[in-house]
């Protein structure tokens, strides 16, 4: 069934008979005594044993996070997680696009999401286009970071290759005063803060704090970002709660895609902007406004010695504003650019309940989950032109509305979730979950010929799904863990996708909005088996193999072979398969991880899609851009001194398929050209020197030092073919020249902070 993948399997296959016989001893008591738990939905209730869990978890507590010295949560799980990757799109530390196994949670509107992300049990994936903004959470307030792979039924929509958990701290967990400061490269400057506390009375609050702010290293690209993230509450008996509020905004710039060289009709390249110059942009501005005020309430209470009841309500109101300069479509004179903003408001609410509980040999948990939805979206485009550092300058009319809409959207879960026990060493995990969601909108378009705004019939659409999962785990008597799981998921179309779905009413993204015909919603299905392997007292393995397969996945689609406009549609089948392999190994003084992913992401049908500049005829086989077969990651740290910690970490990452060339072609029927991206490694290292008796957990202060890319390596990470009007020196000349646009890679970078802990 993997034959596509033999070679992707074989380097950590080879490795087993020399792990397993450098053996030196069986697990002591301490290692085999140690269980460590994972929520196995948003509401986590009395968590499951990660031992019996049929599918390969992987998490970082608020310690790893720190020691890692990573720029955010999206950086940190790209350096540490297997099969995460991060993709800089948008070219702004905050704005990554995260993918895990292949599937997105991305700041992006219109990108295929396929990864749900919670904090404390809340959906963070915004209602309109279900888009991730990591900007918005509150890192310095985050405990545990959890990643449960696969199309796992329990976390609800849209969790087709995985789902992401976001716990944060209390008083209890987080006590005193931590405070961190840093600053480096580029302007860079960060500052956080917390305090926590608790009395004999079982009260206990929290509060955090973020300022953040560059000028960026590439042009015209400075950002700010600030946080607030406050809770308190009240444990007492058989009774606890707690409130807590998060506030957030950021004003933050992505110039994105950059073009690094230009085709001729002979595939023949020539170095255009970035080739000339690292820092260089295409065109500016490309701002992002984010606001956020979420509100939270989360009821405990202990019904006897072996069942839990949790409660959780939310509000949520985020707003998002976007003022970006292209090029004109149609340029009038010097009106050859134009200015486009939106402003999106949406407002949700929700809540769920969760009963679980232990009786016999099995651990059970019943659920329901409620997450409503308002949304606001208005986009508007004015005449521009261009200025000579290819900013865009508005001309004399006002902006017009391109597109509007409307809309709301209800999504009601219930699920029901068994592991039993049938022997010691053997557990069988069942899940079973119904979802049934409801889309309505209102869309405004704009005539072409009388540029007349329009608002369309009000249109409702009704999606329902039961989905289950079960899964195996046995331990073999003083050797692994092996487990397999079977699960079945579904993520229903977001109103972008509706509202660009019609093959009559073309639109180019994220620009116009038409009328929204059915589509259907993706139904994803993941086999899944592995091994967790305790090789020694400080040595641990994990292997898992997988394949998702999606119906009816959802993507951008061109009306012809010709047109440069397109609707989205269903795709009859993509494919996800790979190997994720992890080795986690501390001897002495020193700790080493080891990850490595194998990843076959293909299309599984004939198709025609809409890339850039042109449409690309996928076959089977066809494999989706910038998704690279291979990835290794590799971490050391080395406690040199009791006061001091060296470390490093490599990513390493082999070719990528460039977006508009999946078929090997730089335009339609042209010349036969591979355009992928290079594989590339980068090399970070890291310093931590720490006060007297300062500790993970004691007061005292601790010095911070690291160096990103530290060999400068010039690489990207994204390329899509496209078209460029501009030539080598920036100059605009309204002739469009086929170019390949990257997202390039950050240089090398130095950080300097400071960490206090009272």
């Amino acid at each position: 069934m993997f034959h596509s993948i033999h070679r992707g399997w074989l380097m950590p296959w080879l490795l087993l008979p020399a792990l397993a016989a450098a053996q030196e001893s069986p697990r002591d008591e301490a290692v085999e005594a140690r269980v460590e738990v994972i929520g196995a939905s948003p509401l986590p209730g009395q968590a499951v044993d990660r031992d019996a869990l049929p599918y390969a978890t992987q998490s970082a507590n608020r310690a790893r996070l720190d020691e890692a010295q990573a720029d955010n949560l999206a950086d940190f799980m790209s350096r540490r997680m297997a099969g995460v990757q991060r993709n800089d799109i948008q070219g702004n530390p905050f704005q990554g696009d995260l993918t895990y196994r292949g599937f997105r949670a991305s700041p992006l509107l219109g990108a295929g999401q396929g990864v749900s992300v919670f904090l404390d049990g809340i959906r963070v994936n915004e209602a309109f286009g279900d888009v991730v903004s990591w900007d918005l959470l509150p890192e310095f307030a985050v405990n545990t970071a959890t990643l449960v792979p696969g199309a796992n039924p329990a976390f609800g929509l849209n969790s087709l290759g995985g789902a992401l958990s976001f716990t944060t701290h209390s008083g209890f967990t987080a006590p005193g005063l931590r405070a961190e400061v840093l600053g480096g490269s580029h302007g860079r400057q960060r500052v956080d803060g917390s305090w926590g506390g608790s009395n004999d009375a079982g009260w206990h609050g929290y509060a955090a704090a973020t300022g953040f702010d560059e000028r960026g290293w590439r042009d015209h690209s400075g950002s700010t970002l600030g946080q607030f993230f406050g809770k308190l509450g009240r444990s007492q008996g058989e009774h606890s709660w707690d409130a807590s509020l998060l506030l957030a905004r950021s004003r933050l710039v992505g110039n994105g895609l950059v073009p690094a060289y230009t085709l001729d009709e002979d595939a023949g390249r020539s170095p255009d902007l970035y080739a000339a110059r690292r820092a260089s942009i295409y065109t500016h501005p490309d701002i992002t406004r984010n606001r956020l005020a979420q509100l939270g309430l989360h009821y405990n209470r202990q019904l006897g010695t072996h069942t839990e009841l949790e409660a959780l309500l939310y509000l949520r109101r985020s707003t998002r504003d976007t003022t970006t300069g292209d090029v004109a479509e149609d340029a009038e004179g010097a009106l050859n650019a134009a200015l486009n903003t939106s402003a999106t408001r949406q407002r949700g609410w929700g809540g769920a309940l969760g009963l679980s509980g232990r009786r016999g040999a099995h651990q059970w948990q019943l659920g329901l989950q409620l997450d409503a939805s308002r949304t606001r979206y208005r986009q508007r485009e004015q005449e521009a032109f261009f200025t000579a550092d290819r900013g865009t300058a508005p001309g004399d009319e006002a902006p017009e509305l391109a597109a509007a809409v409307e809309g709301s959207a209800t999504a009601v879960g219930l699920y029901a979730a068994d592991t039993w026990r049938l022997a010691s060493r053997t557990h069988v995990t069942a899940t079973l979950r119904y979802n049934r969601a409801r889309v309505a909108n209102t869309l405004t378009t704009v005539d072409d010929d009388s540029d007349a705004a329009k608002a369309q019939p009000r249109e409702v659409f009704t999606y329902q799904s039961v989905n289950p999962a079960l899964g195996l785990t046995h331990r073999l008597e003083g050797g692994p863990t092996l487990f397999a799981n079977l699960a079945r998921n579904n993520r229903v179309p977001t109103v972008i996708e509706l509202g660009c779905a019609d093959p009559a009413n073309p639109c180019r993204l994220p620009a116009g909005l038409q009328s929204d015909p059915y589509l259907k919603q993706v139904v994803s299905r993941t086999v899944e088996a592995g091994l967790r392997w305790p090789l020694r007292p400080r040595t641990r393995l994990t292997l898992a193999a997988y394949r998702t397969i999606n119906r009816d996945d959802i993507l951008f689609s061109s009306v012809s072979a010709t047109s440069q406009l397109g609707y989205f549609r269903n795709f009859e089948r993509t494919r996800h398969q790979g190997l994720d392999a992890e080795l986690q190994h501390a001897q002495g003084p020193v700790t080493v991880t080891l990850g490595y992913s194998f990843l076959d992401a293909t299309y599984q049908a004939d198709g025609l899609l809409r890339s850039g500049p042109r449409n690309v005829a996928v076959t089977p086989g066809t494999r989706i851009a910038a998704l690279p077969r291979h990835t290794l990651k590799l971490g050391v740290d080395w406690r040199a001194q009791p006061a001091l910690t060296l470390g490093a970490d490599l990513q390493a990452s082999s070719r990528r398929v460039t977006a508009g060339n999946e078929d090997g072609r730089i335009s339609d029927g042209g010349a036969v050209a591979d355009l992928s991206l290079p594989g590339h490694a980068v090399l970070n290292l890291r310093l931590n020197w720490r006060g007297a008796q300062a500790g993970d957990d004691t007061p005292g202060w601790e010095l911070m030092a690291r160096v990103n890319n530290v060999l400068d390596r010039r690489y990207e990470n994204f390329a899509t073919l496209g078209a460029s009007v501009f030539d080598a020196q920036g100059r605009y000349t309204g002739n469009e020249q086929a170019a390949v646009f990257v997202a390039p890679g950050a240089p090398r970078t130095a950080y300097l902070g400071l960490r206090l802990r009272y």
